[in-house]
């Protein structure tokens, strides 16, 4: 192609430049935004047994652009205050009774999104092999919190040592017992504790993470359990949630962390990080 005159080729110059660089910014444009942003959530644990699981999770939610962010409590209380308080996104350490007794108690609007898993509370003793040796008038420690004594009583009632008041429903105190046939005294303990007093008992109950704790197998040491049959209606109140804000239990990036939970590398990561002891409570 020829130019007959030179001002005319300066300005055909000029257009092809700026076109040039019009261009090239909006390339520029375009690379920037399909850079996503990822959205961080905020989940409230209790201890850190539990990192391993949700370092897994949040492999899985790579592909999405979501990262979890666990915040550790020593206490379920003080993560459900933070959670109401919006410090967190969602908890995921407590089961459905806790959950329900807290938002009986303090009117939390909390709405369970998914389960993770459930957890034995087995009886151990330093003293006898079987619930059948049980002598008139033993003493059994049991936790000195309202779930998870509540909890120990019911054990007890399935191993058919007592009756409680059916009204009381899932979560009974000592009082509501209405039958015990051995006349055995029932001892409220801090269940960190339980352990390491068995040899003051005929037998104690408490939480599996204290039995490990002590170098126990929660299941193969027990001296009575329950089958962790996440299906049978009697170990529902059990199962451990992860919970989210009545409010935003809709919200599409809680949900995509729930999907990336209730998977099969999770399940493994939860029985290989809890030995065995803790059963996957969803399917995959």
């Amino acid at each position: 192609m020829k130019f007959k005159n030179k001002r005319f080729f300066l300005s055909f110059l000029a257009v092809l430049i700026t076109f040039g660089v019009v261009g090239s910014l909006t390339g520029c444009g375009k690379s920037a935004t399909a850079k996503t942003k990822t959205k961080v959530v905020k989940v409230g644990l209790v201890g850190t047994t539990d990192k391993p699981i949700w370092e897994q999770v949040n492999k899985n939610l790579k592909k999405d652009h979501i990262q979890v962010k666990t915040v550790s409590f020593t206490d379920g209380i003080l993560a459900n205050q933070a959670q109401n308080n919006k410090e967190l996104d969602l908890t995921a350490f407590q089961h459905y009774a806790f959950l329900h007794q807290e938002e009986k108690e303090k009117n939390y609007k909390f709405t369970v999104i998914g389960q993770s898993y459930l957890v034995p509370l087995n009886v151990f003793s330093k003293k006898i092999d079987s619930l059948k040796q049980i002598k008139n008038g033993d003493k059994i420690a049991i936790p000195n919190n309202v779930t998870n004594a509540g909890r120990a009583l019911k054990v007890l009632e399935s191993a058919g040592l007592i009756k409680t008041d059916p009204s009381k429903g899932n979560l009974p105190a000592i009082k509501d017992i209405t039958e015990n046939k051995h006349n055995l005294k029932i001892v409220q303990v801090d269940p960190a504790k339980i352990i390491s007093l068995l040899p003051d008992f005929a037998a104690g109950i408490t939480n599996s993470d204290f039995a490990e704790a002590a170098h126990l197998n929660p299941i193969k040491d027990a001296i009575y359990s329950l089958k962790p049959d996440i299906n049978d209606s009697k170990n529902k109140p059990w199962i451990n949630v992860i919970v989210a804000r009545t409010s935003d239990k809709d919200n599409a990036t809680y949900k995509k962390v729930v999907k990336a939970y209730h998977t099969k590398s999770v399940a493994k990561v939860i029985e290989k990080t809890h030995k065995g002891v803790y059963t996957p409570a969803f399917e995959y």
